[in-house]
């Protein structure tokens, strides 16, 4: 990591520090820039390629997704083939928390979603299951991520704020932080991602005017595919790094394989230009029209295809730039489904289909080679209704 003095902006925010492995979140440390493998962790050839690929890029962070038993031997495998190279792994825990047991001696830091933690076990106390998961951090010397995203945000919460989801996802960060400090656990960073950079932006700042102790972790989730993808989440780190806000970031951008080590670049060269005070300019109508929403896949996605298809849409719906409408491509059926459901039109990819929304009404599953001239079909509508 390379330190930067900010020029004309506030001082970072005074964060306490987290150590993850060797090096230090929060604390006045250096912004760490981060990615995650977009592979199945199983496929352990894939998987460590595609660390050695981020590492190469600069990466000062990797994550890995972790959702059963053979993915943690798979992760064993992938972190004795790759501590050579002296990077930090971190774990996306996915629904099965207990995993955390399982996986925690082989990484430097664990991630969890607090909206999964709900589904899981539901006899059980969230509280129960954080101090489960605080306990095994103990034991392990690892940091945590509590990971909130405004799609996933556990539904007791979402009703008490009804249309104020970023409200909900900031009162879920803040309750997870306020479990892990009655636990005695201090050792943890927040992170609050949306599709939406707007929303990124709000969440952020209502947490960091309460938390300004907590070091946070930024990212426009499912930003989508370069250059799009890069210029949403630069707006959002513009705003929220001049001021002061952020300890690590990530670029999440929908990329073949062996582009991966973009996101890395990406995020370098946004925090070098905000430190030397190079704001890009934005075009006048960026966000007005056509908005393409695709998540930068992980060990979740079930055909990689996603990624042909994300691309594909992208040129065969070029026609409709200039109507405000969003298509949301999704490459799972976990966050598929949910994520979806603010779009005009969404695409959950499964193993041989893609399922087709108009908002949350599910249109039906379509093979992958016909599903797009169905989606047009259904934008052609759109348009002619006005939109």
């Amino acid at each position: 990591m390379t330190n930067v003095s900010f020029v004309d902006q506030r001082p970072r925010n005074k964060t306490r520090a987290v150590q993850v492995g060797r090096i230090t979140i929060g604390g006045g440390a250096p912004i760490a820039v981060q990615s995650m493998a977009a592979t199945k962790t199983q496929d352990i050839e894939a998987t460590v390629r595609q660390v050695q690929l981020i590492a190469a890029a600069g990466a000062d962070l990797v994550r890995i997704a972790v959702d059963s038993r053979k993915d943690v031997d798979a992760l064993a495998e992938v972190r004795a083939r790759t501590c050579d190279l002296g990077i930090p792994l971190s774990v996306d825990l996915q629904e099965n928390y207990r995993l955390a047991e399982f996986v925690a001696p082989h990484v430097d830091k664990i991630r969890y979603n607090p909206g999964h933690l709900y589904h899981h076990e539901r006899e059980k106390s969230v509280r129960d299951k954080v101090a489960f998961i605080a306990d095994i951090a103990v034991k392990n010397d690892v940091a945590l991520r509590v990971g909130v995203n405004c799609g996933s945000v556990d539904p007791i919460m979402s009703a008490k704020f009804e249309d104020d989801d970023v409200g909900a996802m900031v009162a879920s960060a803040l309750e997870h932080c306020a479990m892990l400090d009655d636990l005695g656990f201090t050792r943890y960073i927040v992170s609050m991602k949306d599709s939406d950079w707007r929303k990124v932006v709000d969440g952020n700042r209502r947490f960091a005017e309460q938390r300004p102790d907590v070091p946070l972790h930024l990212g426009v989730t499912e930003a989508g595919m370069p250059p799009d993808g890069i210029i949403k989440t630069r707006i959002a780190f513009e705003q929220l790094i001049a001021q002061g806000i952020g300890d690590t970031i990530r670029v999440s951008l929908t990329v073949p394989f062996d582009d991966k080590g973009m996101e890395i670049v990406a995020g370098r060269e946004i925090i070098s230009d905000i430190a030397a005070g190079r704001f890009r300019s934005v075009p006048p109508n960026f966000g007005e029209g056509l908005n393409i929403i695709s998540c930068p896949s992980c060990s979740r996605v079930e055909n990689m295809k996603f990624i042909e298809l994300a691309q594909e849409l992208k040129q065969v719906t070029a026609y409709a730039k200039d109507h405000k409408i969003t298509i949301a491509v999704m490459g799972c059926r976990v966050n598929g489904p949910g994520e979806t459901d603010d779009a005009d039109l969404g695409l959950w990819c499964g193993p041989a289909a893609v399922n087709l929304k108009r908002g949350e009404e599910e249109l039906g599953a379509y093979p992958y080679e016909t599903v797009l001239d169905r989606l047009k079909v259904e934008l052609d509508t759109l348009i002619a209704a006005g939109r």
